[in-house]
């Protein structure tokens, strides 16, 4: 069965969607990629995922590195999984590039190499954003481009964790 939640965030209205006691999904609402398939998702906001899940945001949105305990489990390939398990690696507060990710991708799995598109259609199926930090990966010039967001709520999520700094008049 699969549990649904309704919250409000800074950047807006999102969903999480829980099986289990696990995090399955977590999206703004009208985000590219927002699930089709919900008429038989169950309405639980006392899941204790979802708990879990308010306390993370609250101390994310407050400029707090959250370390809260969600376990997470992302349905999607294993390729995709696999990306997913690296953008879990990225540092609160750091920025990497597909081209980066492709190439350390490519030297963990033994590949002599591996394509930043192939990468970048991966990051940006990510159905658990935020907890799945694809929003720290950015393009080889450093550009926000790829989140299923928007780049507004992009720019804002890097700003919030200091990754991001607009550049000062002169």
């Amino acid at each position: 069965m699969t549990y649904v939640h309704q919250l409000n965030t800074p950047l807006g209205p999102a969903t999480a969607s829980a099986e289990d006691d696990a995090l399955t999904g977590f999206w703004f609402v009208g985000q590219k990629y927002y699930p089709a398939k919900t008429g038989n998702w169950l309405q639980k906001p006392g899941h204790f995922i979802f708990r879990r899940l308010e306390t993370w945001l609250e101390r994310y949105f407050t400029g707090c590195n959250p370390l809260a305990e969600i376990t997470l489990d992302p349905p999607g390939t294993l390729f995709q999984k696999k990306v997913w398990a690296f953008l879990l690696q990225i540092p609160y507060g750091r920025l990497v590039t597909y081209g980066e990710i492709a190439r350390e991708f490519a030297a963990r799995e033994g590949l002599a190499s591996m394509s930043a598109q192939a990468v970048g259609g991966a990051v940006g199926r990510n159905p658990i954003s935020l907890l799945i930090p694809c929003h720290r990966v950015v393009g080889a010039n450093g550009g926000l481009i790829g989140y299923a967001g928007g780049t507004g709520k992009k720019a804002a999520l890097l700003r919030l964790e200091g990754a991001l700094r607009d550049a000062c008049p002169r």
